[in-house]
């Protein structure tokens, strides 16, 4: 079968009998057209199913283009999900579409994005950076102009806006409130690489809940796990102990989900447990789900009104923003150790 090709701005010149000039002034409404000819011009399009290159376009005038570049580490993570529905709740009013791209958590990967997004001259760019990566390559946009705001974790070797959760904070509350219900060795499924910003401060939060009761740390209680799979075996492994802990604290949505897969399989509904972040089904779980909750729908929504604060002409010095976290008790924090 032939292979069918998208009608061009000639396609359209040649249907119409007129210059492709004239029809680029007709699109973009840039000097004067007969009225006839403007009618004509436009049924064409129609007809020929045309649709405007913006970004040639933009290239050809020196423009950005209409569109805001996000790179995320994991698109199937319900987190960034809702962190995306929290930019476009900005966006969209604005006229800007939002260009998403996973960077699976590869350095590499997510300079290669970076790059097709910059290609595409992108109005801003929201990143969520990889832990190992060295962001100063973008010094020379930043400085011409381009607006850079990191998520969830600061980037590295750039000075640029971030909006960040309340890390440290929400794992001292989570860990404080499993002390209050009197356990005393309290397990902590973190995230790997051990060099990621979220576990790192999310670990000191733990440690300083500990020592603020007077407890010590041990490290054979601090697992990790990058995905359901490896959390669970991790939380099976912290049970297997010979003096097991009493109480975990899940350092992330994926470790909250292995740490439950990890107490079912080993048959333990006395073992407390907080989350941090929120679970999709956390309040049906038996016991429901104690969870440290973030807000990335407030997150991504703060990430995207600095940037357009920054495109309509902000130019004051790079901050962090910090969205608060919160403790919803619903019942797996709140067992005491036997």
């Amino acid at each position: 079968m032939p292979v069918a090709r998208r009608p061009t701005l000639s396609d359209v010149a040649q249907e119409v009998g007129v210059s492709a000039k004239t029809v680029s002034r007709v699109l973009n409404d840039d000097g004067p057209v007969a009225a006839e000819t403007r009618e004509r011009v436009m049924e064409a399009v129609q007809r020929l199913g045309f649709r405007p290159n913006l970004m040639a376009r933009h290239m050809r005038l020196g423009k950005s283009d209409t569109a805001i570049g996000l790179v995320v580490p994991d698109m199937s993570n319900p987190f960034f999900a809702t962190v995306v529905s929290g930019i476009e709740s900005v966006t969209h009013g604005r006229g800007l579409t939002l260009l998403v791209g996973s960077s699976a958590q590869d350095t590499e990967r997510e300079r290669s994005l970076v790059g097709t997004f910059l290609a595409r001259r992108v109005s801003a760019l929201l990143m969520a950076p990889t832990p190992t990566a060295d962001h100063g390559y973008l010094k020379a946009d930043r400085s011409a102009g381009l607006p850079v705001v990191f998520l969830d974790r600061p980037g590295s070797g750039l000075t640029a806006d971030s909006v960040l959760s309340s890390n440290r904070r929400g794992a001292h509350e989570g860990t404080t409130h499993l002390i209050r219900h009197g356990h005393r060795r309290i397990g902590f499924v973190g995230d790997t690489p051990t060099e990621l910003y979220t576990r790192r401060t999310r670990l000191q939060g733990y440690r300083d809940a500990l020592a603020d009761s007077g407890l010590p740390y041990d490290r054979t209680l601090v697992v990790g796990g990058h995905d359901q799979r490896t959390a669970a075996g991790a939380t099976e492994r912290l049970l297997d102990l010979e003096d097991p802990p009493t109480a975990l604290l899940a350092a992330n949505n994926f470790a909250s989900m292995g740490a439950v897969v990890g107490l079912a399989r080993a048959g333990r509904r006395d073992v407390a447990l907080v989350g941090f972040d929120d679970i999709p089904l956390a309040e049906v779980l038996e016991p429901a789900l104690t969870v440290v909750a973030q807000d990335p729908a407030a997150m991504g929504a703060a990430a995207a009104t600095i940037a357009l604060a920054r495109l309509d002409g902000d130019r004051s010095r790079a901050r962090s923003t910090e969205i608060p976290t919160r403790l919803v008790p619903r019942g797996s924090g709140e067992l005491r150790p036997r």
